[in-house]
């Protein structure tokens, strides 16, 4: 695997890691995981049931570039990073978060989700972004482009989004852990 890929690779693995360590954490607490800090933020659950969202949205946007991708064998001329503007919207998803901004509606978690429901949902989307990406690893991703779901105009590489997904989960995932912490001293 080339070096690039195999620090991705490592990325998801951590990702489902954490999210299963957090998930331990809780032992299923379901009241626990619907507690919702003061100010209107999201409960643990509906950190899961976003990023299950989310993930499935990216899923559905860059599988049919990858596929036509594939018809024309447009397989990999380099590594399978993303670009400038594409490295920064990664690392803008990075935790803690550098600035904060409202989630598409589009996006949002369900209304009292519960997190046996949000847990499932999400590890069933990171399995299938994980998959995605070992099945096109050998596709020219850095050169394949989709159309960013939430922004209408712009176009992200497959590199780019393969690069989000686990960023946009650690960003999440650490939101939860802070809920979870706040949770405890209320």
């Amino acid at each position: 695997m080339y070096p690039e890929l195999q620090r991705l690779d490592d990325q998801y693995a951590a990702a489902e890691a954490d999210a299963r360590s957090l998930l331990e954490s809780l032992a299923s607490d379901e009241a626990r995981a619907a507690w919702r800090p003061a100010g209107g933020g999201w409960s643990v659950a509906e950190c899961f049931d976003h990023l299950a969202i989310t993930n499935q949205i990216y899923m559905n946007v860059m599988r049919p570039a990858a596929d036509e991708a594939r018809r024309k064998a447009r397989l990999r001329r380099g590594p399978a990073l993303p670009g400038f503007f594409g490295g920064w919207f990664v690392r803008s998803l990075e935790p803690p978060p550098k600035m904060k901004s409202k989630s598409p509606a589009v996006i949002r978690p369900r209304a009292e989700v519960k997190l046996s429901a949000a847990a499932a949902d999400f590890f069933a989307s990171h399995a299938e972004a994980k998959k995605f990406f070992e099945d096109n690893a050998d596709l020219d991703l850095a050169a394949i482009q989709f159309a960013n779901p939430f922004i209408k105009g712009l176009r992200f590489s497959l590199a780019t989004g393969l690069h989000a997904i686990p960023a946009h989960e650690r960003r999440h995932l650490y939101q939860a852990r802070q809920i979870l912490s706040q949770s405890r001293g209320r």
